[in-house]
């Protein structure tokens, strides 16, 4: 079996933007320019071929990452298209963590905006080479050097425009390519198939040699050689510009900047011809690093190393299953054969590999080095897990995942729906790694989570439609965490007697408060053997319980250090169990004591509107306890920055878009935790005693 296409021939990449930057629309362009699709499918007539869920196609946005692959001349590009709604960030997030390139879409006039910061520092994090293309130059307020500059200012990338725009809104007629030096005219006619190079307008001939000098500078700063002959008035020719630019590229210290009209098909080719001349193949990405146990184990992109490969996404398909996507780094994944999941100490076999077109598959024999693959059959996988050979283990670095923000509980309509639906959450919690999915025992409730409202929209929408589940869900609940805001100490003993063995506990616990965000500490304190050392785990173990469910108003307990001083036991009594209540209710009677506090997850929020509307929105964010902490204007529209409880924004969609006639929108993500204002969080606690979700000291 041999490789279709060569390694230095493929390319990797993510188109990465804010929603409604025009991300999936770009993506329908590529896959016709490149011969994938055979018509354009647009996302307002929910016929975009990325976008195949019904509840894209209903919505118009990007939900779950869409994988596919297409050739461009010689090389082979496979592409995923990423959600740009902040509900779903952590499907950008396991995109880029196994792509080598990002395309960074930007709206000329939108320009930098919170989720572009968002994707941005993802995959600095990753260290993705990307380069820019700035969208919808057609539309009124367009300017592209606007963009150039907030992409230098607001994100720190050294932005070096490679095209730059003929006219802008509705006089935007084509561009010019800095690197041949021509002007490139696009055919209304023919969807933009049919493109004309001619020379650059007298008009806009001192500007275009200004940004080519700018381009070639950049570059050049890279190859000193090339400096040299620079700045002693030879010309470079294409090949030398397309050289430095992709050294540069590639090692992060340049983003080349495309501009053009996606939906109006000028741009895209030349952004293709980018992707193959710019961007990095597999085998120009550092070597993979062992990232535990295995000091100086390394894996190079290479079809002929033993395999390593990671799991980055798992989709249920009702025709086959469970599919688990893959990226390979080193060595070759071959259908029918068995390998080892390092991250599970398991073997898992290989059932089929198949090269994904959104959501069609194509059967392959195998995966090499660099390839993006689904594979059928690795039932034990879950999403982070390191696959390789089971003679040459490795595990490459997993992936964080944010806690969910925002619950609300789940119920069958139906005896009959009760079993499916328990396997339905399971799978879509399979799927989501940011989607989590609890049983209260106290209530008898299901309980899902999730990154927002909109996420859990859409999960039960998933439960009815793909799973055929009738649900019905509750309103929506704040995750809210408690805490301590003083020292106290304390002793507790439990003791019971009824006939027989007794129990038998006794503990002296310090409660500390510790920062936001430093966690839970146990510290064993007790000298002289006044506690055995083996009943010391259970104390902690005890502990940790009462965390899960504070005793002030039922929630989880954060940012607290326990030292656990002195004590006794009893010969006969003293158990496991009993040292384990002693410590559970132990501390959930001395946090009472330490004045708590209950804390709510404070949203950063951003509202583009137009000016006409500024008063009734800052006026939302006030009325919301929240805070405006700046105004500025942006290509014509307000922009109010603000942050505002969690707990008041359920709704918010419906009233910025009555009060602005739909013309405003709004961003929100999780910022950090902040106390709840005493007469609220007496009004959340009452309500949770009559729920009976708070049990206090008592056992």
């Amino acid at each position: 079996m041999a490789r279709a296409v060569p390694m230095s021939k493929v390319r990797n990449i993510g188109i990465m933007a804010h929603i409604d930057a025009g991300k999936t629309t770009f993506s329908e362009r590529i896959l016709f320019y490149s011969g994938k699709s055979h018509k354009i499918g647009e996302v307002h007539d929910g016929a975009a071929v990325m976008d195949w869920m019904i509840q894209e196609q209903e919505r118009g946005i990007t939900i779950t990452s869409a994988a596919t692959s297409t050739m461009w001349g010689d090389h082979m590009i496979s592409l995923i298209d990423t959600p740009g709604h902040v509900d779903f960030t952590m499907e950008v997030e396991r995109s880029l963590r196994v792509l080598d390139g990002a395309i960074a879409l930007f709206c000329a006039v939108g320009g930098v905006q919170p989720q572009s910061e968002t994707v941005w520092h993802q995959s600095e994090k990753y260290s993705v080479p990307k380069i820019a293309f700035v969208n919808k130059m057609d539309r009124v307020g367009a300017d592209f050097f606007g963009v150039v500059e907030g992409i230098q200012k607001e994100l720190g990338g050294n932005a070096v425009p490679v095209t730059i725009p003929i006219g802008a809104a509705d006089e935007f007629i084509g561009i010019i390519d800095l690197v041949k030096m021509v002007a490139v005219y696009y055919s209304e006619e023919n969807k933009g198939t049919e493109f004309r190079e001619e020379e650059i307008p007298a008009a806009l001939l001192e500007q275009a040699k200004e940004w080519r000098n700018n381009l070639v500078e950049k570059c050049a700063e890279q190859d000193e050689a090339l400096l040299e002959k620079y700045f002693a008035g030879t010309e470079l020719t294409e090949d030398e510009i397309w050289g430095i630019l992709r050294k540069a590229t590639i090692s992060r210290q340049v983003v080349p900047v495309y501009c053009g009209s996606a939906f109006k098909n000028k741009g895209v080719q030349r952004v293709l011809d980018g992707v193959v001349h710019i961007l990095p193949a597999p085998n120009e990405i550092p070597p993979i690093i062992c990232e535990k146990g295995g000091e100086g184990v390394t894996r190079q992109p290479k079809d002929d190393d033993a395999l390593s490969a990671l799991a980055f996404k798992i989709m249920s398909d009702k025709h086959m299953g469970k599919l688990t996507y893959v990226r390979v780094y080193s060595g070759t994944l071959t259908s029918g054969t068995n390998i080892y999941n390092s991250s599970r100490d398991k073997m898992q076999r290989v059932g089929r590999v198949l090269r994904m077109h959104a959501n069609k598959q194509e059967g392959i024999d195998a995966a090499y080095a660099g390839d993006i693959v689904a594979v059928v059959g690795l039932t034990e996988t879950k999403t982070g897990d390191t696959l390789c050979a089971k003679d040459h283990p490795i595990y490459l670095e997993a992936m964080e995942f944010p806690a969910p923000v925002i619950s609300i509980s789940v119920a069958p309509e139906s005896k009959m729906d009760n079993e499916k639906l328990g396997e339905a959450l399971h799978r879509l919690a399979d799927e989501d790694p940011t989607f989590t999915v609890a049983f209260d025992q106290e209530t008898s409730e299901t309980i899902i989570s999730g990154m927002g409202e909109l996420h859990l929209e859409i999960i039960v929408d998933r439960l009815k439609r793909e799973f055929g589940v009738q649900a019905k869900s509750g309103r929506p609940e704040v995750a809210y965490r408690e805490t301590a805001t003083t020292s106290a100490k304390g002793a507790y003993k439990h003791a019971k007697q009824s006939g027989g063995r007794g129990q038998f506990a006794h503990v002296v616990l310090e409660l500390e408060p510790r920062g936001p965000g430093e966690g839970f500490e146990f510290n064993n304190e007790v000298v002289g053997g006044r506690i055995p050392q083996e009943y010391i785990p259970s104390v902690e173990k005890g502990v940790i319980q009462a965390l899960q469910s504070g005793p002030y108003a039922g929630y989880p307990v954060v940012d607290m250090k326990v030292n656990l001083v002195d004590g006794s036991y009893h010969d006969v009594d003293s158990s496991d169990f009993a040292f384990q209540i002693a410590g559970r209710q132990g501390f959930k009677a001395l946090f009472l004591k330490g004045n708590p506090q209950l804390l709510e997850p404070i949203m950063s929020i951003e509202i583009t509107t137009p000016e006409e509307y500024m008063g009734p929105a800052s006026g939302s964010i006030c009325q919301r306890r929240g805070r405006i902490e700046s105004m500025d204007s942006r290509g014509g529209m307000k922009l109010i920055r603000g942050f505002v409880p969690l707990s008041e924004m359920f709704g918010f969609s419906n009233t910025i878009r009555s009060f602005s006639q739909g013309r405003a929108s709004f961003t929100m993500h999780f910022e950090h935790y902040e106390a709840v204002p005493f007469s609220i969080a007496e009004e959340v606690i009452k309500k949770r005693r009559a729920e009976g979700k708070v049990r206090g000291g008592e056992e």
